[in-house]
């Protein structure tokens, strides 16, 4: 029988999975329900050893001879501590060792209970992982304990062999043993160096040609990538593309750009239809949260994501193979290899891709973005600031010619202004920059220091606050949307002029006609920056932006 903790199935489960076969077991009460399971799995080969320092060191040794990974477990306190020397004597010489601690919960460390010290990050940079399983209450817990004992093992050989550690909290009661079947779990497979030349990944050209809906997503990236035409046309014709500006050039061939809108139209009974067997994603961030909710709930049979770094990137909580390689060598080698499926599941997104119609120009913030999208001079480069800029720019097709970036890392509105700006310095084509009013005031001062060109172009939506907030079901009340979307009553016309700008402003959609020609004409100011700001009303910019998506579904 097996613990009942879940936390401790995954683990035992996960080991056997990424065959870590014999195990150093020391005694204690707090580890006793990892032990349990372990000793009482036929596939695992035991060794029970009282002095911890000692029990790691042993299964030191047992790693050095035959190379294989050993694990070593021990309960909670000072007992973990003891093995400190021989995890570093592993680290040096490169032994892949599972050093595995009872601990207890959380809410009682360094509050005078026995055995309760710090274990988590123990090690310091004396092992490759560390990671500290969280106890399993809800699916997320369970997804997320997964992931992380993926992450730890797959470390063990990821850029050189090493050592790691897991620390394992468990709560009272410990011995509940009516567990007969350890679950069946996720396992993460990392691909080094793909070789096509190499009989090892025949099972994943194998794998990959026996799903018939296969997507593919393009994060965000700052490149072109020119694929080989029949190349670009093998992988355009097997898989469902979809992509956002921010991935900028980097797919072989036309992608689904308005997939966030079209997933917004589709009834609940009509998502299994589009539902991926296979998800493959190269690239960054992707903004669009439909997309994440939509593959989170309807998960592919196996996602795999490709990347230089090789790192544990679980998006949509399905990750199971990791591809480390540069995400456009992998593409040019598997395309050979694709076999052609019938073109029933690309035709499904591309036919309702093209149903999904532009919203109107209307003057609201949005339209506003749209507007100038569909007229700014190329070649040039776009920067959107974080929030309502970089969501409604998604709606409207983007010029050829036009480069587009925003700081999705992190995803914050500070620094915007002053990435834009730094961009631009570097850059010989016109450099818009679409911010709305809380991001800009935020970053006011990238405009002090006036490390900027004629090239600059500043479009600046400045509705009164933070226009999302409202937009959110926020259910606010009293005196709280003050705070929350810290409303003002700021213009910019005094400092966009003191810094040197050659200032315009529309209130209305007359005026906005009036300037915007001006704004884009790349021949005029060639010595001074233009900033243009454009004030709308955030109610009607909420209001416009949700009518375009009540219309989608009313059409």
């Amino acid at each position: 029988m097996y613990s009942d903790k879940k936390n401790i199935q995954e683990l035992v489960a996960l080991l056997e999975a990424h065959k870590v076969r014999k195990i150093v077991l020391c005694p204690g009460s707090r580890n006793a329900p990892i032990v349990q399971t372990i000793v009482n799995h036929s596939y695992f080969s035991c060794t029970s050893v009282t002095d911890e320092r000692s029990a790691a060191y042993i299964a030191l040794g047992l790693a050095l001879n035959g190379g294989e990974p050993v694990a070593v477990c021990c309960t909670s306190g000072t007992a973990l501590l003891n093995m400190h020397p021989a995890v570093a004597e592993a680290y040096y010489q490169q032994v892949p060792l599972v050093v595995i601690s009872a601990d207890r919960p959380e809410a009682w460390i360094g509050q005078m209970d026995g055995q309760t010290i710090p274990q988590p990050n123990a090690f310091g940079k004396l092992v490759k992982s560390s990671v500290n399983l969280p106890e399993v209450r809800s699916d997320e817990d369970k997804w997320y304990c997964n992931r992380l004992v993926n992450e730890a093992l797959l470390e063990l050989y990821h850029h050189g062999r090493g050592p790691v550690h897991i620390n394992v909290p468990i709560s009272e009661p410990l011995f509940d043993f009516n567990t007969t079947e350890l679950p069946s779990v996720r396992v993460i497979t990392r691909y080094e160096g793909l070789n096509m030349y190499n009989r090892e990944y025949d099972d994943l050209i194998e794998k990959l040609n026996g799903y018939s809906k296969r997507m593919m997503i393009a994060g965000q990236q700052m490149m072109i990538y020119m694929f080989e035409k029949r190349t670009g046309k093998a992988l355009q014709r097997n898989f469902v593309w979809l992509s956002e500006y921010l991935s900028n050039k980097t797919t072989p061939g036309q992608s689904i750009t308005n997939f966030d809108a079209l997933l917004y139209t589709l009834e609940e009974k009509e998502l299994p239809r589009y539902q991926p067997e296979l998800v493959i994603t190269y690239g960054g961030h992707v903004v669009s949260k439909r997309l994440k909710n939509f593959l989170r709930k309807y998960p592919p049979k196996e996602h795999w994501h490709v990347s230089a770094d090789g790192e544990v990137v679980d998006l949509f909580g399905s990750l199971t193979t990791i591809i480390e390689i540069s995400p456009f060598e992998f593409l040019d080698r598997i395309a050979p290899y694709l076999l052609d499926v019938k073109p029933d599941y690309t035709q499904l997104w591309e036919s309702k891709s093209k149903t999904i119609k532009e919203p109107e120009l209307t003057y609201s913030s949005c339209g506003v973005i749209g507007q100038l999208m569909k007229t700014m001079s190329t070649p040039s480069v776009l920067h959107l600031a974080n929030s309502s800029a970089v969501r409604y720019a998604q709606l409207f097709k983007l010029l050829p010619d036009v480069d587009l970036c925003c700081n999705r890392g992190t995803n914050g509105i500070e620094g915007s202004l002053s990435t834009a700006i730094g961009y631009s310095l570097a850059s010989d084509k016109l450099n818009y920059v679409v911010i709305g009013d809380l991001s800009f005031f935020y970053d006011m001062n990238a405009i002090w220091s006036a490390n900027y060109g004629s090239n600059l172009r500043i479009l600046l939506l400045n509705n009164g606050g933070g226009e999302i907030f409202k937009a959110l079901r926020m259910n606010l009340t009293g005196k709280s949307e003050k705070y929350v979307r810290a409303t003002h009553a700021t213009k910019a016309e005094g400092w966009a002029k003191e810094r040197g700008f050659e200032y315009l402003s529309a209130q209305n959609q007359e005026e906005l006609d009036q300037v915007l020609s001006a704004f884009n004409d790349p021949n005029i100011n060639q010595t001074k920056p233009m900033f243009l700001e454009v004030f709308t009303d955030t109610d009607k910019d909420v209001a416009d932006y949700k009518s375009y998506y009540h219309s989608l579904k009313n059409k």
